[in-house]
């Protein structure tokens, strides 16, 4: 049998299952985890992020870690590589929730959803007449992965025009027009709305950054659901006070947990949430059904899926 180390129990009935594949599992809380003996031959890791305290160069038999996040930022990218250790993600098995939280967030900015709370809360009747629509708006990914198609499929429904950045500019469905990383400032200059979907990576790393910031139109709304390093933060609260980006709705930071002492808490016109946009009842049915899925395809032998290139980092 197969040995595999697991960070997080998904339950009797599920680690049940996963044994009668032929594996040998050892359950150890990721919070508690550190390198002893009883790890030293596993030859698979299914966790989220241990590496701060487990030390996997002395793994010597390990061969592939499956991740329970699509994000593969914290995993020592030089010790896989040099190792030669297969990398998988759970891509796609929080994009639903997060697509939903999208559009969420970007009708509450549209129609002012936080001061509407604060009248209620304050009990103030008072009609507000600078509402918005979505209908006609241009709607700009900077990331065309599986979370912003799910998103733009459901952004589909609202009569807008969804543009794109990728790597090269390919074609994606659901969008009505793609550019290259490139010209990330044309997609941006025309877009009233923009979703920040793409991965962390060295090079993605400040990708919106003064010159990105201060080519979006006057007005535009902004929402971050990826990480918070790929935005210029101090130049974004600069952009927000200064209302040259009407409203942002940021669910990633630089720092997490985000400081009290932040700006970011103060401003009006952001909407804050504790990276929380992936969290839903079935999340983690999706998590073990991929996990589960991959788990057999190793014992098996056939391809696994979502295997992430370490070099490029998604």
């Amino acid at each position: 049998s197969i040995k595999a180390l697991f960070t997080y129990n998904y339950g009797k009935e599920n680690m049940k299952k996963i044994e009668n594949l032929g594996y040998d599992i050892t359950i150890i809380n990721e919070k508690e985890i550190k390198y002893k003996d009883q790890i030293k031959d596993m030859e698979v890791l299914v966790c989220y992020n241990p590496f701060s305290t487990l030390d996997i160069s002395l793994m010597k038999n390990l061969k592939w870690i499956q991740l329970s996040s699509t994000g593969v930022d914290q995993v020592p990218k030089d010790i896989v590589l040099k190792n030669n250790v297969i990398v998988t993600n759970n891509n796609g098995g929080y994009s639903i929730p997060i697509a939903e939280w999208i559009v969420l967030k970007t009708l509450e900015l549209l129609k002012n959803s936080k001061e509407f709370y604060k009248k209620q809360e304050n009990k103030i009747w008072k009609l507000d007449t600078s509402l918005l629509e979505l209908c006609g708006k241009t709607i700009g990914f900077i990331g065309t992965g599986s979370i912003a198609k799910e998103t733009a499929k459901r952004f589909s429904g609202f009569n807008v025009n969804i543009l794109g950045v990728n790597t090269k500019g390919r074609d994606v469905e659901y969008f009505n027009k793609c550019y290259s990383k490139d010209n990330i400032k044309e997609m941006v200059s025309k877009s009233d709305i923009i979703i920040l979907s793409i991965p962390y990576t060295k090079e993605t790393e400040n990708l919106v950054d003064e010159n990105v910031l201060n080519s979006m139109k006057n007005g535009a709304l902004f929402i971050n659901i990826s990480r918070g390093s790929i935005v210029d933060e101090r130049k974004l609260i600069e952009n927000l006070k200064l209302g040259k980006i009407k409203g942002a709705a940021l669910d990633v930071f630089e720092e997490e947990p985000l400081f009290r002492d932040n700006p970011i808490w103060e401003l009006d016109n952001a909407i804050i949430t504790p990276h929380n946009s992936w969290i839903s009842e079935k999340r983690n049915i999706r998590r073990f059904d991929i996990i589960y899925e991959n788990l057999k395809n190793y014992k098996e032998g056939t391809e696994l899926k979502s295997v992430v290139n370490m070099n490029k980092g998604y």
